[in-house]
């Protein structure tokens, strides 16, 4: 059989990109793009499900936006290590969710180190991104902007966020620099964020993969 090719690919998820499990959040990253002229805004990808998802991954989208169009991990050695926790934990994509701190970016230009303004920005969408995944109840913020849009989230007076009980987890990065070292070190680095979503899948009542 052969594999699509990347653009075929491209094209297939976005026609899909409207089916009902995710045409709420889409059409959310539509109007927020129409917002901010000369922006894009990363969709989120049709594997996942606004009615099944219980944990959210916030990702500090530094960097440019994946060519695909859809919300990734960072880089392809961040989308790896992000499969493998999953993999490992059987954590299903219909389970988990991902949203970026800023949605927005310049086509053709990286997103450089947030400011505390563009990192306040994203949460009037954070917000309404929660409201369409009414069983999530965990966040797993990946790296030092993410962590910041949680604390900002966690001090806002919305009735939603105690209601659920929400709880948010805050971990490093997948790539970058907050990714460097020894193999041995990495291998630290994902065994510390698989016991971070383990716990999170607990809490939400998912089981985990027998070992």
């Amino acid at each position: 059989m052969t594999a699509l090719a990347p653009e075929s690919l491209r094209e297939q998820l976005m026609s899909r990109r409207y089916e009902p499990n995710v045409a709420a959040v889409n059409e959310l990253c539509d109007s927020l793009q129409s917002v901010k002229p000369h922006t894009e805004v990363p969709y989120v990808d049709p594997m996942h499900d606004i009615d099944e998802c219980r944990i959210i991954s916030l990702y500090s989208n530094i960097g440019e936006a994946d060519p695909s169009g859809f919300i990734t991990a960072g880089d392809d050695d961040a989308a790896t290590r992000m499969l493998g926790i999953q993999w490992k934990l059987g954590l299903r994509p219909e389970f988990v969710m991902p949203w970026n701190v800023h949605p927005w970016h310049t086509p053709g230009e990286v997103n450089g180190k947030f400011t505390p303004d563009q990192i306040s920005s994203g949460l009037k969408p954070l917000l309404k991104f929660l409201a369409l995944v009414p069983r999530a109840s965990v966040i797993v913020a990946h790296g030092t902007e993410a962590n910041r849009l949680a604390n900002l989230l966690l001090k806002t007076e919305v009735p939603m966020i105690w209601r659920r009980g929400l709880k948010t987890y805050k971990v490093r990065s997948l790539s970058g620099r907050a990714f460097a070292g020894t193999p041995a070190r990495q291998e630290q680095y994902l065994e510390e964020m698989r016991v971070v979503y383990a716990d999170a899948m607990a809490r939400t009542g998912l089981a985990k993969a027998a070992s």
